[in-house]
């Protein structure tokens, strides 16, 4: 499963990269200005890019958690000779506390796989990498602030624009 969170990654990375190493035009024609000369970047360009990497890393990290919950949810409901206890159940904990368990729950927000012992008390299986949810939570966080740092900037941009011009500069050598 590992190798597939690397595959996937891998080639988000490449689509994320091959957008400036040559795939596209490097400098594309505007309708207004003359050929061969590059469109303006928008003030906000550098964080939709952080943003939308960040929520495509997000994404990618919280469905390799479900892919782990799955997983543990269908070795959990294979029965036949060693399921008992659950296999997912096993991992991490001493014998004595798997061999009462008795029923599992899952949750998908935040993703978890838990083991349910019969005096009502239960633990989370190691089966759901402890790193999935913190990961995707930051991830999907930066995905969010960038992209209102990025609505900021254009908005602030497009004030600047509409400011009217008034000749008081109060730079250097003008009079206060």
């Amino acid at each position: 499963m590992i190798v597939l969170l690397l595959v996937l990654v891998a080639v988000v990375t490449a689509v994320a990269l091959g957008r400036g190493t040559g795939t596209y035009p490097r400098h594309p024609r505007t309708a207004t200005g003359p050929p061969g000369a590059s469109a303006p970047r928008g003030p906000g360009a550098p964080f939709r890019v952080v943003a939308a990497v960040a929520g495509g890393a997000a994404a990618l990290l919280y469905v390799w958690g479900a892919l782990c919950v799955g997983s543990a949810v269908m070795e959990a409901e294979d029965g036949g000779a060693g399921s008992s206890p659950m296999r997912p159940c096993r991992t991490g904990v001493a014998p004595e506390v798997s061999g009462r368990v008795v029923d599992y729950s899952v949750s998908y927000l935040p993703l978890r796989f838990r083991c349910e012992t019969g005096d009502g008390d239960g633990y989370a299986s190691a089966d759901v990498p402890g790193y999935v949810n913190p990961g995707a939570a930051v991830l999907a966080l930066t995905a969010v602030a960038s992209a209102v740092a990025a609505g900021c900037a254009t908005e602030l941009r497009a004030r600047a624009e509409r400011r009217p011009v008034t000749g008081h500069s109060n730079g250097p050598g003008d009079p206060v």
